[in-house]
């Protein structure tokens, strides 16, 4: 599939415009200059032609903007690697400094270049858009991002000038999602780097860089899936701005959307009441989940360390321990495929049927050695066991006084279940029901 890239200068609507584009509110917008800094892709359909989008950071130079170098490496990338570049402006401003840097850098990509002036909103403002002529790169498009006027004679040109010959992309609704969660600055975006073995996210040292959910298709070492990248989630009384608001909103609706989480920690600082609350979180979805325990060639060991921090790590959480943990050092590209591997595994039991026969087989022994307690004199007998047909294991056992089975006894349920059968990761929802 063809992919069209946006790039500009901050803040002139590059996001306001893709979000346009794909149909939904993907990017996050706001009147802050420099919100967006990863690439973010989407897909664009007009008049019967599919297209991809990708969303760039602003290009500036001799900013005082911290991530200044690390943006411009992905609009250079989203440039390399694109069929056609939208290049935005804005017709207030006029041709800046930074625009003329940007069109000369799109004259030496020898890419096909559509150029548009954006908030053209009114007819005297469409006067201000012809100055545009003086960059050299043809028709000028005058559009309205924020209200749409004008956007349809650009994706016409864009349409016009799609290369024809590009092989259709594949559909990956159907393959895991995973996303990589967890509180600001422990390693998730440069855990995505590292799987990916490409710079597809920017990575520093100040916490909060990542501002969206990035989504990128995965198939190295025999795996297939969706891996997401997310913003750290803090605790919502530290959160004072609406653009890290926004952020956490989409970090929260990604672990909603996916099928395993990484729950990525600091082995330094431990398991603290932040990932906790994440933690909770994903369970609360019934998503399956792998914690990460990074930093860890920060740690000081000694002889059976990360033994006894595992036991430590299942006592907080406590009833739901029987979660893979795997120990990295994301820096030093230490068992960073074993993270690949227990998602995979786990992803895996998310979706594992049992048989009803084996599941009697081996449930209703259990339940003869410890039947579930008598209440007022009355006793309940279980008479079988079933998988229920949902998205995530569900089991329901049928007994003649459902109502009288209490959490206790369930939870003994789920720990038979869990010993007879691999759902390691897997949240598992037991029911009783009358028979």
């Amino acid at each position: 599939m063809a992919l069209v890239a946006i790039v500009g200068r901050p803040n002139v609507g590059k996001s306001t415009l893709f979000n346009r584009l794909v149909g939904m509110r993907q990017a996050i917008v706001d009147e802050t200059a420099g919100v967006t800094r990863d690439r973010h892709y989407g897909k664009c359909e007009w008049c019967g032609t599919e297209f991809s989008v990708v969303d760039t950071g602003g290009y500036t130079s001799n900013s005082d903007d911290v991530f200044e170098d690390a943006i411009r490496r992905q609009v250079v990338i989203a440039v390399e690697e694109a069929d056609v570049v939208l290049f935005m402006c804005e017709a207030q401003t006029g041709i800046t400094d930074y625009d003329a840097e940007i069109a000369d850098l799109l004259r030496r990509s020898k890419k096909p270049v559509v150029l548009c002036v954006n908030k053209v909103d009114t007819g005297e403002k469409m006067y201000d858009a012809y100055d545009f002529y003086g960059l050299g790169l043809g028709e000028v498009w005058t559009i309205s991002a924020a209200n749409g006027s004008g956007t349809g004679d650009l994706l016409d040109e864009i349409v016009k000038v799609l290369p024809k010959d590009v092989p259709e992309e594949e559909d990956h609704s159907d393959i895991p999602h995973i996303a990589i969660v967890g509180r600001p600055n422990v390693g998730k975006s440069s855990l995505t780097n590292a799987l990916l073995g490409e710079e597809r996210n920017i990575v520093t040292p100040v916490a909060g860089t990542t501002r969206d959910s990035i989504s990128t298709y995965y198939n190295k070492f025999g795996h297939e899936f969706m891996l997401v990248d997310t913003a750290g989630m803090r605790k919502r009384a530290k959160v004072t701005e609406d653009l890290e608001f926004y952020s956490v909103l989409r970090a929260m609706r990604t672990i909603e959307h996916s099928d395993v989480c990484i729950l990525m920690i600091d082995a330094t600082l431990g398991m603290e009441a932040q990932d906790m609350n994440i933690f909770n979180i994903i369970q609360k979805n019934r998503k399956g989940c792998v914690i990460v325990v990074n930093k860890w060639d920060l740690f000081e060991k000694e002889s059976n360390t990360m033994r006894d921090y595992t036991e430590a790590l299942k006592a907080r959480l406590a009833p739901f321990s029987d979660i893979p943990i795997v120990f990295t050092s994301v820096i030093n590209k230490q068992r960073i495929l074993e993270v690949l591997n227990a998602a995979a595994h786990v992803a895996e039991n998310m979706t594992r049927r049992i048989p009803t026969s084996e599941l009697n087989d081996a449930m209703l022994p259990e339940i003869e050695n410890y039947p579930p307690p008598a209440w007022k004199g009355k006793y309940i007998k279980i008479k079988y066991v079933t998988q229920l047909p949902t998205r995530t294991p569900q089991f329901a056992f049928f007994c003649n006084l459902p109502q009288w089975v209490k959490d206790p006894y369930k939870r003994f349920l789920e720990n038979k279940l869990r010993q007879h059968f691999d759902f390691t990761g897997c949240p598992i929802q037991v029911y009783t029901r009358a028979k």
